[in-house]
């Protein structure tokens, strides 16, 4: 069928591993999702969910394909007052020895409630002003678009917008 784009909601198991395999076999922009606690336990979920299918691979092996597969981690997290909000975009880098690294673009940050109690913040840019993906973005034309938008966030965060 050759899709151009594969989309898995909700991964909670073994299927993860063909959800890795298939964005490792050149299915740029594909995504699923997966319930996590930060964008470190998202990683760590994806290694005890492949284990969970029984494969026996070397955990190196592993974080191999996870780095292979995983450009982004886009974190959404339930605050205390309900709402929902992107708390984090993280970049996986690659390997260290057996640790996959990682780095922040974004991240909310929050500054207080209202007099309702709705929790008050922004996204603010962490500084990376040429991330590891950049080349890829080069590749689809779209460098120009990822410079203006990092750009614009690290303005608004300097200025405190």
């Amino acid at each position: 069928m050759r899709p151009e784009r594969i989309i898995v909601g909700e991964v909670r198991g073994p299927e993860v591993f063909d959800l890795l395999q298939a964005m490792n076999t050149g299915h740029d922009g594909s995504m699923g999702t997966i319930h996590a606690n930060s964008p470190r336990e998202c990683l760590n979920r994806m290694e005890s969910m492949i284990a969970m299918g029984g494969f026996s691979l070397p955990a190196k092996t592993v974080r191999e394909i996870i780095v292979g597969s995983v450009d982004i981690i886009i974190q959404a997290s339930r605050l205390r007052d309900g709402s929902r909000r992107i708390t984090h975009i993280t970049e996986v880098i690659g390997l260290e020895g057996e640790v996959i690294t990682t780095q922040d673009l974004f991240i909310y940050k929050m500054d207080g409630e209202d007099a309702n109690g709705n929790i008050i913040g922004k996204h603010v840019s962490t500084g990376i002003g040429r991330p590891h993906f950049w080349d890829r973005a080069r590749y689809y034309n779209e460098e120009s678009r990822l410079a203006a938008a990092l750009d614009s966030a690290e303005q608004e965060s300097q200025q405190g917008i």
